[in-house]
């Protein structure tokens, strides 16, 4: 499920607006609750959230292009990262995707 903007987060992944205001919509908490609420609406046993600005544009004082918070939550843990890219949007998307997979349990 693609959900890019904060309205998206909060109604297609339960991502309460307070954890998006309080943290950004780049964040490690915002990509923990997007994956848990992918993982429960989705009936499965793993959920992967990953939030950024791929750039190059489109940053703000508070969440700079190039930052994504991941998480990959399971019914026993949960991991997550938020990590500063700075190769371009094209590796930016790549390694988002991959560092994703490799968390999983």
């Amino acid at each position: 499920m693609v959900c890019y903007s904060n309205r998206a987060k909060t109604e297609l992944a339960d991502v309460p607006d307070a954890l998006i205001v309080a943290h950004g919509a780049v964040s490690e908490p915002v990509a923990r609750a997007m994956a848990e609420g992918i993982r429960r609406r989705s009936g499965t046993n793993i959920g992967i959230g990953v939030t950024g600005i791929a750039g190059p544009g489109g940053g703000t004082a508070r969440e700079a292009g190039g930052n994504r918070g991941l998480a990959v939550p399971s019914p026993t843990r949960c991991r997550s990262a938020h990590i500063p890219v700075h190769r371009g949007r094209d590796m930016l998307k790549f390694q988002s995707a991959q560092s994703a997979l490799n968390m999983t349990p």
